[in-house]
């Protein structure tokens, strides 16, 4: 017949008592209960700038934007949009959706437009960057940005920097000989407003007047 009573603890080598992994189990949560219920011992900005330090450190990255290179020390993962507004503080590209629907962000790299929210900054060194910032020859404006102003092409003004700067590439690129071309190529480039018709004017000016860079 065989015996199903508890052993005598004492009649057991140590560590080995029917209940031992029990009272392990109790001290070890009792433990881990106690720490999550001790106050911080530092604060929440330091704990936050820790874990932000842990999960990717910064590098340096040096980005030739509107014709002078500029230094600045950020994540690898930092947007070319973010790098530009929050590093280098030229906020004329605006942070519209993020997620490379609106246009507001254009700018150009090698001549190209881009959605900057999209692309890493660290994948544009070496390039040539453009801004809104950059279209201006000192107090002189770009043809586009006098050509806005004439036909009203902008009214909350927030889509503006990314409408000029798809606009510019859209006549070097040949897509603005009509209306109907303008509209199919500037078609990236929302405008919550609806200023499109004067926007299509305004490009259209200056194609015609035979202006490309």
């Amino acid at each position: 017949m065989t015996d199903n009573s508890t052993p005598d603890p004492a009649l057991l080598p140590d560590g080995s008592a029917a209940n031992d992994g029990r009272r392990t189990f109790i001290k070890q949560a009792s433990g881990l209960l106690g720490l999550a219920l001790a106050p911080p011992l530092i604060g929440q900005a330091e704990r936050l700038t820790a874990i932000s330090k842990k999960v990717e450190g910064v590098s340096e990255m040096k980005l030739k934007v509107n014709g002078t290179v500029r230094t600045i020390q950020a994540e690898p993962r930092v947007s070319l949009l973010d790098a530009l507004r929050e590093n280098l503080d030229l906020t004329g590209s605006k942070k519209g959706c993020d997620h490379g629907q609106c246009g507001a962000c254009t700018v150009l790299v090698d001549g190209r437009r881009v959605n900057s929210c999209l692309t890493l900054a660290v994948m544009s060194q070496g390039k040539e960057i453009t801004t809104v910032e950059g279209l201006a020859n000192g107090e002189e404006l770009h043809p586009l940005q006098q050509a806005f102003i004439e036909h009203d092409g902008f009214q909350c003004g927030y889509c503006t920097p990314g409408q000029l700067m798809s606009g510019v590439a859209c006549i070097k690129e040949g897509h603005a000989k009509t209306d109907g071309d303008i509209r199919e190529w500037m078609s990236g480039n929302l405008c919550r407003c609806g200023a499109y018709p004067n926007i299509v004017a305004a490009i259209r000016q200056v194609e015609k007047s035979g202006f490309k860079s």
